[in-house]
């Protein structure tokens, strides 16, 4: 069974790097330091409280934000598709509860609607990003793309 909010978001967009690997990246492939920027700076446009800067992981880049009274977090790492093509983004939102919180309840629990819908906000008004579609964790990790949505809400 599906929670309600779809919290993976995959999208296109040749606006951000994605061939150039800089020099402080983790790994080679660690894109994305300029798509959680912009995310944050978008997000800060909404009115909602963000880190300053965002975080690297071994794959990509993640931003601290905070809705409805609880903080989350969006992880972003590139997936590329061929030699020819741009490839696709992938986000997924986590709730920001602390090692402890991580380890004893999990991060995929409790994330709020209004988190995902900040997130579309940023993503589905902007010319920069195209073909947005919003998937619910369990089919993304079974590779079930085709299930992807217009909008992170099921419809009720």
């Amino acid at each position: 069974m599906h929670s309600e909010t779809r919290t993976v978001v995959t999208f296109e967009s040749s606006a951000f790097n994605m061939d150039e690997p800089k020099e402080y990246f983790i790994n080679l492939c660690c894109f994305g330091d300029d798509v959680a920027k912009w995310i944050i700076g978008e997000l800060r446009k909404q009115g909602v409280k963000t880190d300053e800067k965002p975080g690297q992981e071994d794959f990509g880049w993640y931003l601290n934000f905070e809705v409805a009274g609880s903080g989350h977090c969006f992880v972003i790492g590139h997936r590329p598709t061929g030699e020819n093509e741009a490839g696709t983004w992938i986000g997924w939102l986590e709730r920001g509860r602390g090692f402890i919180g991580s380890v004893m309840v999990g991060r995929e629990r409790g994330i709020q609607p209004l988190a995902a819908e900040a997130i579309h906000q940023v993503l589905s008004s902007s010319p920069l990003i195209r073909d947005v579609l919003w998937h619910f964790q369990s089919d993304f990790d079974k590779g079930h793309d085709e299930r992807g949505e217009a909008s992170p809400q099921a419809p009720l």
